[in-house]
């Protein structure tokens, strides 16, 4: 029901700064919210950020002043801004839809890497 496509992933140096989008397509007035995830290596996938509908936000505290999530609806996207970035931010990161009535983040993006490194 809802494509997500990811972009924006790269190679930074550590203390470099990073922009993430993600552009949703189909139904995409059944999403409840938005969120960045992110896996690195020899780690589960964690919950970076997340946006509702409505425009409330939450942080993994490893992230939290540092990176940033926000949507335009107009443009039915969804941007995750990492500042400050440290070599433990590598990982991939995905893009992920919530249903409206689910429970999970049932759509997912193809993933896009992140490497931070001197």
């Amino acid at each position: 029901q809802v494509q997500l496509v990811e972009s924006g992933g790269g190679l930074v140096q550590p203390g470099g700064s990073l922009r993430l989008s993600c552009a949703a397509s189909g139904r995409i007035n059944r999403i409840a919210a938005m969120g960045w995830f992110r896996q690195a290596p020899g780690k589960q996938r964690e919950l970076v950020a997340g946006i509702t509908s409505g425009g409330s936000t939450n942080y993994a505290g490893s992230v939290k002043g540092r990176f940033s999530i926000s949507r335009d609806n107009a443009k039915n996207a969804v941007y995750l801004q990492m500042n400050s970035l440290k070599p433990e931010d590598t990982a991939v990161y995905y893009c992920a839809a919530m249903p409206i009535g689910g429970y999970l983040y049932d759509y997912w993006g193809q993933g896009t890497q992140v490497t931070v490194s001197s």
